[in-house]
């Protein structure tokens, strides 16, 4: 039988699903292009967590009676869409706080009780901060060493580096799946496969992956994947590590707390069974309860559709912005995603993304937790325009035209 072709998705309906795209900035339609920052919430998120404290909340793993039945059930649905999604079991991800938490939790479960002076971590120069200093805090309190692979000047990994890079005193490679700041998109897959041959523990970095394309952490084939929620339309303070099975019982808890534990005496605790392990207090059952909202959400839509539509604006853009004189692209690498940083000659980046802002344009000026990735390109910060599925080709036209308007402001 012939494959029944995909529907095709109305986004303009879908983008009605976001309350907030609505409004107005300083009396200017607001156009939301700081995507990679954060992403906006559909309204089903959104009345998701308004109806757990509504008619559900209660403690989760704790009271015998309805309402904490009904809220462990609700937060337990959501780690198992999360599975679903991720194409992983249930029992391997543990819930946190987001991509920061997580690596973090790898960093001082993992790495701290196991890595040696003589030891080295590999990370790439793309890498956001979040997946450097906790890297460098172990490594001070171990004797380990970071080392760097570099980048090329499209912003693409430096393939033959990383190769040479990986020595037999390597213990550990922590990569981004898909950069903040260039949109490289790294072939995770192939580098996990070479890594694991030589012996090498993988952390990646997947918060600007799992939002924007189908993500199966099993066909990655790393030992750790971290991923932030309120990247992919669901509540702040929300995300989770993926980890393979022997490690996590393998690991000890990061932190210590109800939820985590069998039994407690003076004389020892016994600990719980991962992930909840790694689950110490109360979490954040609300926002979980959204993220799973945002999963069902996504999953209507289908990733392929979503990473699709999100190609289509990005070539856009990017040929928009290409014909403004004096305006350089950091990040050119090919089937980028949908992120490009830039500056405009003359022009400091923090300037424009004010100017722009008054024109009702949300972007990211700065950093971008980068620094690191900057230096490397000789600038001190840059613009970044992120837009998501929710975007319209008529908002990128109403940025460039706005762009053009406030670069004559400041020349």
């Amino acid at each position: 039988m012939n494959a029944q072709p995909t529907p095709a998705i109305d986004w303009d309906a879908v983008r009605a699903d976001f309350p907030l795209l609505q409004r107005e900035v300083h009396g200017k339609p607001l156009i939301y292009f700081d995507n990679a920052n954060t992403g906006q919430k559909p309204a089903c998120v959104i009345e998701a967590v308004d109806g757990f404290y509504r008619r559900h909340n209660a403690n989760v793993s704790r009271a015998v009676h309805q309402l904490g039945s009904e809220a462990t059930d609700a937060y337990e649905a959501s780690r198992k869409a999360l599975a679903r999604f991720l194409n992983v079991r249930a029992e391997e991800l543990v819930l946190c706080s987001g991509t920061t938490f997580a690596i973090n939790l790898v960093a001082y479960s993992w790495a701290l009780p196991r890595l040696q002076p003589g030891d080295a971590i590999l990370v790439s120069r793309m890498e956001h901060h979040a997946n450097i200093v906790p890297w460098q805090l172990v490594a001070e309190r171990t004797g380990a060493v970071v080392r760097v692979v570099e980048i090329r000047d499209d912003g693409t990994l430096d393939q033959d580096a990383l190769q040479q890079a990986m020595t037999p005193d390597v213990k550990l490679l922590a990569l981004t799946h898909v950069s903040n700041v260039l949109g490289t998109v790294n072939p995770v897959r192939e580098i996990c496969r070479d890594a694991r041959r030589r012996g090498i523990v993988t952390v990646i970095d997947g918060s600007q992956a799992v939002p924007h394309r189908r993500v199966d952490v099993a066909a990655i084939g790393c030992d750790f994947y971290a991923f932030t929620g309120h990247k992919m339309c669901g509540p702040t303070g929300t995300g989770a590590l993926w980890a393979r099975r022997e490690h996590l019982h393998a690991m000890p808890p990061f932190l210590g707390g109800g939820e985590m534990i069998r039994e407690v005496a003076f004389e020892g605790t016994v600990y719980n069974d991962p992930p909840h392990r790694f689950e110490a207090g109360t979490p954040n059952i609300a926002g979980f309860v959204g993220l799973g909202a945002a999963v069902a959400y996504l999953e209507r839509l289908g990733m392929e559709q979503v990473e699709r539509r999100e190609a289509e604006l990005l070539a856009h853009l990017t040929e928009e912005l290409q014909r403004i004189d004096g305006l350089r692209i950091f990040g050119t690498a090919p089937d980028k995603a949908a992120v490009v940083a830039f500056l405009v000659e003359g022009a400091h980046a923090h300037d424009l993304a004010t100017l722009l802002d008054l024109e009702g344009v949300a972007i990211r000026s700065g950093q971008h937790c980068a620094h690191p990735l900057l230096k490397f390109y000789g600038v001190a910060a840059t613009c970044r325009a992120s837009p998501a599925f929710y975007n319209t080709h008529a908002e990128i036209e109403g940025f460039v035209s706005a762009l053009r308007k406030v670069r004559t402001l400041l020349a």
